[in-house]
């Protein structure tokens, strides 16, 4: 901690000497922490886990963005226009954004962005060579020769091989953030520790492990509502305090001014079962619970041709339906997750997420008679008959999937509980070699059809888990695909969620929520649904 303290120290010198030493300029840092896993990478191109996505964020812009209501918002590009085939994507660029002053530039002045920016971008992204995970974003969607084309310094088009309606929702992940080719090619495989973008804070130092410091960008273009320039911040500090749990010790002593999500063994500290902060921290700290669009959930594998399902009662739509009323969504909710989250009895798609069915009109609530009913038209009257259900779950996840159990048993339907370690659960998930399996499904972009394309039948694994493939619903998803209206889409989309819940591939548990801690100095934090910070707004009192 005390090498930690003094580096703090000796990395923030050139910032105060930037600003003259002044003593506003010190405290108008933002300081953070990132905990558990390291951040790998300041490349946008690998921004593949929550932190890289937040540093990305800071470094770079994409050409739309979404803020916290999920509007789609114009960003490097003014605004853009699809052709009436739905194969051509046009976009107009701003013409008054600029990279980071970097040496790779003449002169070391950050030079304009153009639409030729976004087409290296782009096409770095899809390269072998790169290697990019975000690869997926356009392969098998963009024509093979000349997908992206500048056709002028602010005109940029993308070509399809086939419509696909939220093309402008997917580029706002920071994939498709926009890089300067002087900088990555001067730098290489590099580049993820000597960053360069237009974003709203620029790269200073990076000592991995122990701290990153990000200064405030002087030629930003964008401002605030006054016309104000953003950020409002000279810095963002931030230190890798592994343990989730003196992050939090850090952050009472006032040493930070944000923490997201709690250490589990706090939960019941600072929080009350309703979701609530404590009163005895209410003068502490601020507790903001936002929407998050990820859906935790138990999966069924549903492919009938494989062997493993050949005598499992898992094989009737009966069993699983019955399996789905026989679980208290709000009791996992209130005594698991103290209050945070929303109990999913409304479908696959979660709160917050247009195509969502606020009206209820499908899913399942809590109906233990229900389930009875069921099991007994199976054939299973009180479970009598069926054979025990093995659930697989990672450890972290256990008490919930134990909760589950228990509950599946008391209608007479016999489960045991498998621990084993994630990256191999997953390894069976992706070769249908896991029959009942606890899963979750973060959204990537802001549109429905990432939940919806998890039970698209013409798809593998990852995203079909489920192996779920029913023609109706593959016949909805490419007419969705083609839709010339978002009403027309989105009524599609719950007609999609509608048939998954009639055919239960999935027990959906619970819509999650995020849960930011926010120092009392702090004003103006945001963050998007799908938990990417945004600091250009922050304000830091004295």
């Amino acid at each position: 901690m005390y090498r930690l303290r003094l580096y703090c120290c000796l990395a923030l010198l050139p910032l105060l000497a930037a600003c003259g030493g002044d003593g506003h300029k010190e405290r108008n840092v933002f300081r953070m922490n990132m905990s558990g896993k390291a951040l790998e990478s300041l490349d946008p191109a690998f921004a593949k886990d929550q932190y890289m996505m937040w540093t990305a964020n800071m470094l770079f812009n994409t050409l739309v963005a979404i803020d916290s209501q999920l509007h789609l918002s114009p960003s490097l590009a003014k605004s853009w226009t699809v052709s009436e085939d739905g194969l051509t994507h046009t976009f107009i660029l701003r013409n008054d954004v600029y990279f980071h002053d970097n040496p790779a530039f003449p002169g070391g002045k950050g030079r304009k962005m153009t639409a030729a920016d976004v087409v290296y971008s782009f096409n770095r992204i899809i390269d072998p060579a790169t290697a990019s995970p975000g690869a997926w974003i356009f392969n098998d969607r963009v024509v093979e020769k000349e997908p992206f084309v500048a056709v002028d310094d602010t005109t940029l088009v993308i070509k399809l091989v086939r419509p696909f309606r939220p093309l402008p929702e997917i580029l706002s992940m920071q994939y498709c953030s926009i890089v300067p080719h002087e900088v990555v090619e001067k730098w290489g495989k590099d580049f993820r520790t000597h960053p360069c973008g237009t974003g709203p804070f620029r790269f200073q130092l990076w000592d991995e492990g122990n701290m990153l410091i990000l200064h405030k960008n002087p030629r930003y273009w964008e401002k605030d509502d006054s016309g104000h320039t953003l950020p409002y911040v000279d810095a963002v500090t931030i230190s890798f305090t592994t343990a989730k749990a003196s992050e939090f010790f850090r952050f009472l002593q006032g040493e930070l001014d944000f923490v997201n999500e709690l250490d589990g063994s706090f939960k019941d500290l600072v929080l009350t079962k309703k979701g609530e902060l404590k009163k005895e921290y209410s003068d502490k700290l601020t507790l903001e619970k936002r929407t998050y669009l990820n859906t935790e959930y138990l999966g069924f594998l549903t492919d009938t041709a494989n062997a493993l399902l050949q005598n499992s009662p898992l094989r009737n739509v009966l069993v699983r339906q019955a399996m789905n009323y026989a679980v208290d969504r709000q009791k996992i909710v209130t005594y698991f997750r103290n209050g945070i989250g929303i109990a999913a009895t409304a479908g696959f798609i979660p709160a917050g997420m247009p195509g969502y069915d606020s009206s209820h009109s499908y899913g399942y609530s809590y109906n233990p008679a229900k389930a009875a009913e069921l099991l007994k038209l199976a054939g299973y009257p009180s479970g009598k008959g069926l054979s025990t259900i093995t659930a697989l779950t990672p450890d972290i996840y256990s008490d919930i999937v134990n909760f589950v159990a228990n509950q599946l048993q008391a209608v007479g339907i016999p489960v045991q509980v498998e621990i084993m370690q994630s990256n191999i659960l997953r390894q069976q998930m992706s070769k249908s070699e896991a029959v009942f399996f606890r899963g979750q499904w973060i959204a990537d972009y802001p549109d429905a059809e990432t939940y919806l394309v998890f039970f698209n039948g013409n798809l593998p694994a990852p995203p079909n888990y489920t192996r779920f493939n029913h023609p109706q619903f593959n016949d909805w998803y490419d007419a969705a695909m083609q839709a010339k209206s978002d009403s027309l889409r989105w009524k599609l989309y719950r007609n999609m969620d509608s048939l998954v819940m009639q055919q239960a591939p999935v027990i959906p548990l619970f819509y999650d929520q995020m849960t930011h801690f926010i120092g009392k100095r702090v004003s103006g934090f945001t963050a998007t649904p799908m938990n990417v910070i945004d600091l250009k707004r922050v304000r830091l009192s004295e």
